[in-house]
């Protein structure tokens, strides 16, 4: 259960819950996995293209805006939300889709679509820890050894590219932070999915997100060229990957719970790595398909019901 009311009567800003879904994943569970790492692991190709001749921060502002927009047409947003929770509604823009929406296209000036994408392998790892913290539980054993696989395997992953150079060292230390906000941000997104619905969230969230990222994209807008296949590949990741892509997202986090929840973003390498290599020419080392194996079976093992 999510943690208790403070003194104030109001709910705490940072809390979780667990999922409405304990037992193993059904085919809800796996549709709507699918749908995320399919959507999310190409992302980092879309943002690739995109900054071919966009600022990072227009990027952001861009799909963040047309996230918004998508989920503004939908009737459930329309859901109203009680005033003691926009504190937590407006943290979970800034820990989800603000800040960490900020340092990912800047990480990947430093690292290809490839690598940004196993690194966010990571993020189960940090909402699995975050979880622990916040409803003061351990997951189960089965849980445990997927979550350690995974980061195994997201290891082996990034490691040999972050060596090569101090540049792409810089750009996974960035893409790391990025994944602990993410993290963090699955386990706020909890407790308001499975009370409003994550349409009513989201638009709320991606709303607070677009004003608060729209100084950063004025400023970027004079090293902006508006090409068109940055600026498609741009539209398709707001209207699709950030408006539909979240909302999946929030719908699955909310069924099984963050630690769960997190176990569709180790299929995002996979992803990420295919459409790298087709359309980027990206180069994958024989170690990080290894890695990618050890990631899919501790996503498996994540899987499993919780005991």
């Amino acid at each position: 259960m999510a943690s208790a009311p403070g003194r104030s009567g109001r709910p705490p800003i940072f809390s979780t819950a667990h999922g409405s879904q304990p037992g193993a994943f059904g085919p809800v569970e796996w549709a709507l996995l699918a749908g995320v790492a399919l959507i999310w692991g190409s992302s980092y190709l879309l943002i690739d293209i995109g900054l071919d001749s966009l600022e990072p921060a227009v990027v952001t502002w861009v799909r963040v805006t047309l996230g918004f927009l998508v989920m503004a047409t939908l009737p459930a947003t329309r859901r109203p939300v009680d005033r003691a929770d926009w504190r937590r509604i407006t943290a979970l823009a800034l820990v989800w889709t603000s800040f960490p929406f900020l340092l990912s296209p800047i990480s990947q000036q430093h690292i290809d679509s490839a690598l940004a994408g196993m690194i966010n392998s990571l993020i189960p790892i940090f909402a699995a820890s975050i979880a622990m913290a916040f409803l003061r539980t351990l997951p189960g054993i089965r849980q445990v050894s997927g979550l350690l696989l995974g980061l195994v395997g997201a290891i082996t992953l990034g490691l040999p590219a972050a060596l090569e150079s101090s540049a792409a060292a810089w750009g996974v230390f960035l893409a790391v932070v990025a994944a602990g906000f993410y993290g963090l941000g699955l386990n706020l997104a909890i407790p308001l999915q499975q009370k409003y619905g994550g349409p009513a969230v989201m638009m709320r969230v991606m709303g607070i997100s677009s004003a608060v990222i729209a100084p950063f994209a004025l400023a970027g807008l004079g090293g902006s060229a508006w090409e068109a296949a940055p600026v498609v590949a741009v539209t398709v990741l707001g209207l699709v990957n950030t408006g539909v892509g979240f909302l999946l997202m929030v719908l699955f986090a909310g069924r099984v719970g963050p630690t769960r929840g997190g176990v569709a973003i180790y299929f995002l390498p996979i992803v990420a790595i295919l459409l790298g290599t087709v359309f980027r020419s990206e180069t994958v080392l024989p170690i990080q398909w290894i890695g990618t194996a050890v990631v899919l079976f501790g996503a498996w093992l994540t899987s499993r019901r919780e005991s």
